[in-house]
């Protein structure tokens, strides 16, 4: 044995299992009584991802089907190692089946689309290009879209001319579930409601660069369209959170004490009025509808301000109790740090 052996010597070192390698790709896929599309859809998006040479991943993402959806996905996971199935234990709406598949996806990117084959695999390649041209947000846009003109078409345009208004997020189309997203994006959205169909405004908040493109639109070819004149009455409520959240997040006061400041100015001059008639003018104010519209000018003010109070308290609850910072950094450039 040599000296350098005797002073220094080896020690024996365990052999390290290696990490499974993260997919560059994850496609996610919410299921509602799809059984008939879905074989034809796995299919069509294999053959996609297959043209990329990027590894890649599949979520499907059963939200309560009924249809025998369910047993199918549990016999093709057995057949393409790719796949992976979340099972819902109950129907809770495409927002929870996306948050869900967010949840579980590990892919540097992350591709949704529908169940139902309307949107088109074969699009994925460009979607993916484009996020790779350094956006964070790719959005389809189904120029030529294959639904009724006076049921879907139509409210569909005013719903997206209204989102985009209202949260300066200028998109076609609001609807399309086939978009590309970097998984940071993602990681840090809560959805709640129909919220879906408000990433992109989700995205914008968190200064995400966004970007739209034409993709191809397909008529259902199975089943029937899980989506109707009835939710819209839900997105029109979603849109005012999303509003509200677009604004004043972080600064809830602004907003209600601002309109409590202009409930108590109005009615304080109310009463100043009212106050001059009774004993200056001798004038009897009590059956006068104007002192009840005071008091509840009054009153309201003082609530407003309250809910402002509390919503800075809650602000700086949802802020400091997850460690989330109010900005967003996307980059930094040169290391000053001294050690």
């Amino acid at each position: 044995m040599t000296i350098q052996n005797y002073l220094f010597p080896q020690q024996h070192q365990e052999p390290t299992l290696s990490e499974p390698v993260k997919p560059q790709i994850s496609v996610v896929v919410p299921i509602y009584n799809e059984v008939e599309s879905l074989p034809k859809l796995i299919e069509s998006i294999t053959e996609s991802l297959n043209s990329t040479g990027l590894s890649y991943e599949m979520i499907y993402v059963d939200d309560g089907s009924q249809d025998g959806s369910v047993e199918l996905l549990k016999h093709l996971v057995t057949i393409y190692p790719q796949i992976q199935a979340i099972i819902l234990r109950r129907n809770y709406g495409q927002t929870a089946a996306m948050a869900a598949g967010f949840k579980y996806s590990q892919g540097k990117n992350i591709i949704t689309l529908d169940g139902d084959l309307q949107n088109d695999p074969t699009d994925i390649p460009m979607l993916i290009d484009k996020l790779n041209e350094g956006y964070d947000l790719v959005s389809g846009w189904r120029k030529n879209r294959q639904d009724a003109a006076l049921t879907r078409l139509l409210p569909s345009k005013i719903a997206n001319w209204l989102i985009g208004k209202i949260t300066g997020v200028k998109l076609h189309d609001y609807g399309c579930s086939l978009k590309a997203y970097r998984s940071e994006l993602v990681a840090d959205m809560n959805l709640y409601g129909e919220l879906h169909r408000f990433l992109p405004a989700l995205a914008f908040i968190e200064g995400a660069r966004i970007t739209e493109l034409p993709v191809n639109h397909h008529k259902r070819q199975y089943g029937h369209s899980k989506y109707g004149l009835g939710r819209t009455i839900r997105v029109v409520l979603d849109l005012v959170t999303v509003f509200f959240i677009k604004k004043f997040l972080t600064r809830p006061m602004h907003v209600f004490g601002t309109l409590g400041i202009i409930s108590l100015f109005v009615g304080t001059g109310l009463g100043l009025y009212l106050t001059f008639l009774k004993f200056a003018l001798n004038q009897a104010i009590g059956e006068r509808p104007l002192l009840t519209l005071t008091v509840l000018l009054i009153l309201t003010g003082v609530q407003l301000f309250s809910f402002g109070l509390l919503g800075e308290l809650l602000m700086r609850t949802y802020h400091e109790s997850q460690g989330k910072p109010i900005y967003r950094v996307r980059e930094v450039l040169g290391d000053n740090t001294e050690f």
